[in-house]
């Protein structure tokens, strides 16, 4: 069955990125997972996690967890049946995810970066700026790419102070730019 949309918005994918496998680490089989997820206190509860190249791939593929531990900010997890570093390599490069049916489930006002995708960009004046394209993760804070037919592609920091409304029924984002972020003001 293919992914649903919800209210036009972008198909929804099977599945939502955890971290990156950076390497192995030690000679037993864990592995260092670079973290992505916000809920990253969940990992040690869960069973079964998926791996691939992303998302989107088609050779996507289950795998047990035997045992989360963190360290230097990083997860080091250990999956079943995989014993030793040769094993552990093979996985090096690649995405650790979670099956969108088993994800954390959002609040009220809350939505996937995925559903940004799409949306439409207004101030709270009233004047439309054009439609996210992607969302950059930064250290600090997102940053929403948004194409806009007047002041070309602009960069929106996804702050309490600049994003006040996200209307995921609506598709809309109603922001309030500092000054200076749109040429000519």
């Amino acid at each position: 069955m293919p992914p649903s949309s919800s209210a036009g918005g972008p198909p929804r994918p099977q599945y939502l990125l955890l971290g990156k496998i950076l390497r192995p680490h030690g000679v037993t089989g864990e592995l260092r997972v670079h973290l992505l997820t916000a809920y990253p206190e969940r990992l040690p509860d869960m069973e079964t996690v998926y791996i691939g190249r992303d998302p989107e791939s088609p050779d996507v593929t289950p795998h047990l967890i035997e045992s989360v531990r963190f360290h230097q900010g990083n997860a080091l997890i250990r999956l079943a049946g995989v014993t030793d570093r040769d094993q552990a390599d093979r996985f090096r490069q690649l995405y650790l995810m979670v099956a969108i049916a088993d994800a954390v489930p959002l609040e009220d006002g809350e939505v996937y970066l995925f559903q940004l995708i799409g949306m439409a960009v207004q101030t709270q004046d009233g004047e439309t700026l054009g439609t996210i394209t992607d969302v950059l993760e930064t250290g600090a804070n997102d940053v929403y790419i948004v194409d806009s037919p007047r002041y070309g592609e602009v960069l929106i920091p996804a702050t309490d102070h600049t994003i006040i409304k996200t209307d995921a029924a609506n598709r809309l984002v109603i922001v309030d730019l500092p000054e200076g972020l749109l040429p000519g003001s």
